[in-house]
């Protein structure tokens, strides 16, 4: 675990660098090494911890012996309910919580360096423009108004360019590894107009220029989040994401 070093203050953007890199790596936990986290997670074994790190990693660990510790503690003994529900419901369980911890972490740090109030909102509305991993996890991350209001329009058919392939490639392909398109027939009136495209189902970040869609949830991921290349994606019939590959082992 990394804890605060030395008391040298923070500004806003640097206690938001580390929120966003402590979210990057628990939302790898929890999607594309899912796997290997459910292994670490083995109830046999003591009370256990799944920490998000500023570097993007994660690690399953023991609490800290501080008491106080150094930084707020995540939720203990995640490992003990592994095996009491279905692996969906603990992993939201899981991103619950660490939602929740990612949250006490931030404004640990903004108390600590002596954040006043506009310090602090200004925290909070950065961090609020993410989707938390539980949105992210259960397929609820919010969209944006302009793609809400391409929906509406367009009844519940997926956004253009989804079904339609390209003319040099086939419907599948098209479909599979278009990235979700950018809708600019609203002006907006709100800041959320800004938002565009549809969000990755394994970080929540809504550009990149790669993306594939998984054939069994329909979510979209970023290429690089779930480690297909643009080649590798050429020879995929039906491409399944790593949730739903994990919960067809498990139900076998």
């Amino acid at each position: 675990m990394e804890g605060i070093q030395n008391p040298i203050n923070r500004t806003v953007e640097e206690v938001f660098s580390d929120f966003r890199g402590r979210r990057a790596g628990l939302l790898k936990a929890l999607t594309s090494d899912g796997q290997q986290f459910y292994l670490q997670c083995d109830p046999d074994k003591e009370n256990l911890c799944l920490y998000g790190l500023p570097n993007e990693t994660w690690e399953v660990n023991l609490p800290v012996d501080e008491v106080p510790p150094e930084l707020p503690e995540p939720a203990l003994g995640i490992n003990f309910a592994r095996n009491g529900m279905p692996e969906k419901d603990w992993i939201t369980l899981v991103a619950v919580h660490s939602d929740s911890w990612l949250i006490s972490v931030a404004f640990y740090f903004g108390a600590r360096f002596g954040f006043g109030k506009n310090e602090r909102k200004r925290l909070f509305q950065m961090i609020n423009d993410l989707p938390t991993l539980f949105e992210v996890i259960t397929g609820n991350a919010k969209q944006s108004k302009d793609q809400s209001a391409n929906h509406n329009n367009s009844s519940r058919s997926k956004p253009s360019g989804v079904n339609k392939p390209r003319q040099s490639e086939s419907h599948t392909k098209a479909s599979k590894m278009s990235p979700p398109p950018r809708e600019d027939d609203e002006s907006g009136d709100d800041e959320e107009d800004d938002e565009q495209g549809a969000v990755c189902g394994a970080c929540g970040e809504n550009y990149d220029d790669f993306w594939i869609c998984c054939d069994a949830c329909e979510k979209w991921f970023h290429g690089k989040c779930v480690k297909i290349t643009p080649a590798k994606a050429e020879h995929i019939k039906h491409y399944k994401c790593p949730n739903c590959s994990t919960s067809k082992k498990m139900r076998a």
